[in-house]
C-alpha cells in the first residue's frame, strides 16, 4: 500500500506583538521565513506601511498610522510564505586580512584552529539577512554553523573601522569605529558605508558576500560618511542670505521630518523630536511642513541676520531678544530722513513666540532659557539651505549621517522651501512640561512577558527621572531597578521611537529619534506616538510617570484588578 504524506503546513507569521500605536512585530519560526516575510513586503507593501526591518526572528512594520498598524495584524497572519521565490541579490567581494585579534580564541572554540576558520569564512557565501545598529553593519548568515560562537564576555569599547567578525551564526563587517562584543577574525579596506553611492551601503539585505583571504597589510579606509561630514563642515559656501552664528547654545541642529524608510540599511528616522513645534515653525513663516529648522536645546542659539528674514521660533517658551547694532541705520525712519546722524546706541526689542517676524540684515536674535519644555524650533523663510542625505537634511546623532551640529562663524543660508507666498498668523501653543511630573501613556509591549506583575507595577507606580546622561538617542531615567521575570537574552529586534528598553541594570531607557534600529533588551512598552512630542520637551531634571494607554489592554500577568496609582 503506498503510503500518502500530508502535505507540509505552510509557512506563516507565528504571532504578532504591537510595537506601541504605530508598528507590529510579526514572530516568525526561524530566519528563513524572516527573509521570505521581508523580501514579500518590500516587494508588496501593505497599505499605510512606511518601514520594514528584518531581524533574528521576528520583523518590525511601521505603518504610518495607528489604524494602519491595526489592519496589518491580521494581513500579517494571512501570509504564506512557503511559495515566495526571490531573486538573488548581488555577489560583493571582500578583501581581508585575517589577523583579528580573537583568531585564535575562535579558533580554540570552534576546533578548526586559525587556518580553518580562514578556510572556512572564506570557503562559504554568507547572504546579508538584516542591518544593523549602525548603517552598513550588516549580518550575514553563512551557508553552514561551523563558525558559531558567542560573543566576547567583555565587549570592546572601540572596534576599529574595517573589523571583519562573528558572533552566534552571523559575520559583519564594522563600517566606522564602534564599540561591540564580537569576535574579530580580520580586517578589510572595504568601505561598507558610502554616501557618495547610489546605494551607500555596500552589501544591502539579500546581498550575497564572498570574503577572500589577502597576505599583504592593507591600510584601512576611513569610512566615507566620516570623510564627508568633515568636508561638508570645512566648505564655506558663498552664502547671500541667511544666518550667522554667533552661539551655537549647547546644542544647535538641523533638523526636518525625518528620513523614513531605510531602516533595513541600519538608518533610523532621525528628524525633529517635536514634530508639531517643527511644523507650527514652518506653518507661520509659509514654508512647506518638512522644510529643515533648526533645532536648538536649553536656548542660548544666537544668530545675526545676513540679508533681511523672515523667522518664527516655535517649541519651548523663551524670551526672545532682537538687538540692532548701533551701526544698524532704523528701519521705522522715513525713506527721506538723513541716517548719517542716527541714535549710535543699540534697539533691543522682545518678539513673541509662535509669531513671525522680521530680521533686519545685521540684526541679532538671542532666544533664552526655556521657561518650560526643553527644545526651540527656529525657522527661516525659505528653509535652512543645507544639502539633503538620503532624502532629508536632518542631523542623526547615532550615526553621524547628516549636517555637523552648529558652530559659532557658521553661515546659514535660506532656501526656497516655501508654501505660500504670505506668512502665517500667530499660533497658540500647547503646555509645554516643566521640572514636575509628566505623564506619558505607554503601550504594553511588545516584550512585557519579560516582568512580572511587580516590575510592571513598579513602572507606572513611580517618578522617573531623566537625568543628564539623556541624549537624541534616549532618555535615561532614574528610579527604582525593575527586574526581568526570566534569564537569557533577547535575540536583536527592531525597535523605534517610545521604546522604553530595560537593560540589565533595571533603568528604562526611553528611545528617541536618534535610537539604534535594533535592540537586544525587552521593551517592556511604547509611548503613544502623539505623545513623542511631549516627552521630547520634558526637560533634564523632571519627571515622568508612565500609565497604561486606555484601549490597548494591559500588559501580560497585569491584573485588571491592579489598582492604577498614576493620576493626572
Amino acid at each position: 500500500m503506498e503510503t500518502v504524506s500530508k502535505p507540509a503546513a505552510p509557512a506563516r507569521v507565528l504571532a504578532v506583538r504591537p510595537v506601541g500605536t504605530t508598528a507590529v512585530l510579526a514572530e516568525l519560526s526561524g530566519l528563513h521565513d524572516v527573509l521570505a516575510l521581508q523580501a514579500l513586503l518590500l516587494e508588496q507593501p501593505l497599505p499605510g506601511q512606511v518601514d520594514v526591518l528584518a531581524a533574528a526572528e521576528t520583523v518590525m512594520v511601521k505603518a504610518d498610522s495607528p489604524a494602519a498598524a491595526r489592519r496589518m495584524a491580521a494581513r500579517l497572519l494571512e501570509m504564506d510564505l512557503t511559495v515566495q521565490s526571490h531573486a538573488e541579490g548581488k555577489l560583493v567581494q571582500i578583501e581581508t586580512v585575517y589577523d583579528g585579534d580573537d583568531l585564535a580564541e575562535v579558533g580554540r572554540l570552534t576546533g578548526l584552529g586559525a587556518d580553518g576558520v580562514i578556510a572556512a569564512h572564506t570557503g562559504q557565501v554568507w547572504t546579508v539577512a538584516f542591518g544593523g545598529f549602525a548603517p552598513g553593519f550588516s549580518y550575514m548568515v553563512g551557508e553552514n554553523q561551523v563558525l558559531e560562537v558567542p560573543r566576547r564576555s567583555s565587549p570592546r569599547t572601540a572596534v576599529p573601522a574595517g573589523s571583519v567578525a562573528l558572533a552566534g551564526n552571523y559575520s559583519a563587517v564594522y563600517p566606522r569605529k564602534s564599540p561591540g562584543g564580537w569576535q574579530l577574525i580580520g580586517r578589510t579596506a572595504a568601505q561598507m558605508w558610502d554616501l557618495s553611492r547610489e546605494q551607500p551601503a555596500l552589501a544591502a539585505p539579500g546581498d550575497r558576500v564572498q570574503f577572500s583571504a589577502v597576505r599583504e597589510l592593507i591600510e584601512v579606509a576611513v569610512p566615507h560618511a566620516a570623510v564627508d561630514a568633515a568636508a561638508l563642515a570645512a566648505r564655506e559656501p558663498d552664502i547671500q542670505s541667511g544666518l550667522l552664528i554667533l552661539s551655537p547654545g549647547l546644542q544647535s541642529l538641523i533638523q526636518d521630518l525625518g528620513r523614513p524608510g531605510h531602516a533595513g540599511l541600519g538608518v533610523s528616522s532621525a528628524g525633529a523630536l517635536d514634530r508639531s513645534s517643527l511644523r507650527r515653525a514652518n506653518r507661520i513663516v509659509g514654508n512647506d511642513p518638512s522644510a529643515a529648522v533648526v533645532e536648538s536645546v536649553a536656548g542660548g542659539l544666537r544668530v545675526q541676520a545676513v540679508g533681511d528674514q523672515v523667522l518664527a521660533v516655535a517649541g519651548a517658551p523663551s524670551a526672545l531678544t532682537v538687538v540692532t547694532p548701533s551701526d544698524v541705520p532704523d528701519p521705522d525712519a522715513p525713506d527721506d530722513a538723513d541716517q548719517s546722524d542716527f541714535d549710535q546706541s543699540e534697539q533691543v526689542r522682545e518678539v513673541p513666540m509662535a509669531t513671525a517676524f522680521a530680521l533686519l540684515d545685521g540684526e541679532i536674535l538671542t532666544i533664552g532659557a526655556p521657561e518650560r519644555g526643553f527644545r526651540s524650533y527656529l525657522a527661516i523663510r525659505g528653509g535652512a539651505a543645507v544639502d539633503a542625505v538620503l532624502g532629508s537634511r536632518s542631523t542623526d546623532t547615532m550615526s553621524g549621517i547628516g549636517p555637523a551640529p552648529l558652530a559659532a562663524g557658521q553661515l546659514l543660508g535660506a532656501g526656497a522651501a516655501t508654501s505660500s507666498n504670505v506668512v502665517g498668523n500667530p499660533e497658540l501653543q500647547p503646555d509645554f512640561p516643566d521640572s514636575g511630573v509628566t505623564v506619558l501613556d505607554i503601550v504594553p509591549g511588545p516584550r512585557d512577558d519579560w516582568f512580572d506583575a511587580a516590575a510592571l507595577e513598579s513602572l507606572c507606580a513611580q517618578e522617573w527621572a531623566v537625568t543628564p546622561r539623556s541624549n537624541r538617542v534616549g532618555m535615561r531615567l532614574d528610579g527604582e531597578a525593575l527586574s526581568r521575570s526570566r534569564d537569557g537574552e533577547l535575540p536583536s529586534e527592531g525597535t523605534m521611537a517610545g521604546a522604553l528598553q530595560i537593560p540589565p541594570e533595571g533603568q528604562p531607557v526611553l528611545f528617541l529619534a536618534d535610537h539604534p534600529i535594533t535592540g537586544g533588551y525587552p521593551v517592556i512598552g511604547v509611548v503613544v506616538d502623539h505623545q513623542l512630542d511631549l516627552a521630547a520637551q520634558v526637560p533634564i531634571g523632571g519627571s515622568i510617570r508612565f500609565r497604561w494607554a486606555p484601549g490597548y489592554g494591559l500588559p501580560t500577568g497585569f491584573s485588571h484588578s491592579s489598582p492604577d496609582k498614576v493620576s493626572n
